[in-house]
């Protein structure tokens, strides 16, 4: 390689050649040679001193050579003092060789920092990956946990549902039965009180308050009795399917209430990633509206189970008290009536004997007799007559009282 400003027959091309340093003369002062070249400071390099040559690093006093070579005219100087000058301040191999070094360290360790800010960032993707699936599987576990909770409180109210409502025609049929068998005791009653008042047309000493008279008065007691006690069962059993259809109501819209919450769920469980109608909701997890907790819901559902079952076990026992209620009063009735007819054979059979003695009178008493019989035939005959309008009146009382709230009015029709 040739130097700019030198020949190739410079004396630093050829062998050396021993140079002895010599202490110049006081007199002759060699040329200051000031430092021109600012030198490049690496990176991490904050002071170079510690490494630059101190040759001609200040205003270097001047080291001559010997003689010989400072008296040759013919041959040139060896370098220029400036070239020299910037020769000395480059950078050793050393030197070059550990910023090298260093710049391929610095990469290493930055590429090494990008492989592992690299490796953190994918394992933190692959981190939430994993924990967004697992709870998005976790979220559909537990609707469709949900789900059968909601499945399993909806089949538990409709059966207590169809139960209650078992429980309810057999109630409005028990109801039927007592305001039939009412109405069905006003006919013995007739019968009783026109057995009273035909006796009330015995003619003096006739009029004796015998054991028939007592029986017929028992026996219109016991009827009128019968009725009341039919008719105040019949209020409790309305007022008790009242409370049965206020249970009924409340079963009936907590089922609507758990469809409703089933259809919303199931289709919240069939949601997916790649399911058309998501979208986003700004501020949706911030608005919690609800009520209740999985305690509270399962307790509300359980109350209404137990107030069916309340409500059902009264209706049970009401219908029991009902049942015994008219085997009772059968039996009452049909002995009184046994008790009433034996009076009447008992009375028979004196007035006969009494008849044998009074043959004298016996064909008035027979024509009495007669007349009376047609007279009791003829008002058979006018009671079963208005038997009709009797029917068709309490009918329309009936119908009437079955009106709804205000319109219970006790207007002109009512009253007539």
């Amino acid at each position: 390689m040739e130097f700019l400003g030198t020949s190739q027959t410079a004396s630093y091309c050829g062998p050396k050649k021993p140079c002895v340093l010599m202490a110049p003369p006081e007199a002759v002062q060699s040329p200051g040679v000031h430092e021109c070249y600012q030198p490049y400071h690496l990176p991490g390099y904050r002071y170079l001193n510690s490494w630059r040559p101190s040759l001609f690093y200040k205003v270097s006093d001047g080291q001559a050579c010997p003689d010989e070579c400072r008296r040759s005219p013919l041959r040139p100087p060896t370098i220029l003092p400036a070239l020299r000058s910037a020769l000395f301040c480059r950078y050793s191999a050393q030197d070059w060789d550990q910023a090298t070094q260093l710049q391929l360290r610095g990469a290493e360790a930055s590429r090494l920092w990008a492989g592992r800010l690299t490796g953190d960032t994918m394992r933190l993707m692959q981190d939430k990956d994993q924990l967004t699936r697992q709870m998005q599987e976790g979220t559909s576990r537990n609707l469709g946990q949900r789900l059968t909770d909601i499945g399993f409180w909806k089949s538990e109210l409709c059966y207590e549902l169809d139960r209650l409502l078992t429980e309810n025609r057999s109630l409005d049929t028990l109801k039927r039965r007592l305001e039939c068998g009412a109405e069905e005791l006003n006919c013995p009653l007739q019968v009783a009180l026109e057995c009273l008042y035909h006796r009330e047309k015995r003619i003096g000493i006739d009029l004796v308050h015998d054991g028939v008279e007592k029986n017929l008065i028992r026996e219109v007691d016991l009827l009128k009795c019968c009725q009341e006690r039919m008719r105040q069962l019949a209020q409790r059993i309305d007022i008790q399917m009242r409370d049965n259809r206020d249970a009924q109501h409340a079963l009936e819209r907590d089922i609507e209430d758990k469809n409703s919450a089933e259809c919303i769920d199931e289709q919240c469980f069939n949601l997916r990633n790649t399911s058309d109608c998501i979208s986003f909701f700004h501020g949706v997890e911030k608005c919690d509206g609800t009520i209740s907790v999985p305690d509270t819901w399962a307790k509300f559902s359980n109350d209404n189970i137990r107030h069916s079952q309340n409500m059902r076990a009264n209706s049970i026992r009401l219908r029991e008290e009902a049942e015994h209620l008219l085997e009772s009063l059968s039996d009452q009735l049909w002995k009184q009536f046994t008790d009433t007819n034996l009076a009447f054979s008992a009375r028979i059979a004196e007035e006969t004997e009494a008849k044998n003695k009074l043959q004298t009178q016996l064909a008035k008493t027979l024509q009495e007799i007669f007349q009376a019989e047609n007279t009791i035939m003829l008002l058979e005959r006018a009671i079963i007559a208005k038997e009709c309008p009797l029917k068709v009146a309490q009918t329309r009382l009936a119908c009437r009282n079955r009106r709804p709230n205000v319109e219970l009015c006790r207007d002109i029709p009512q009253f007539k």
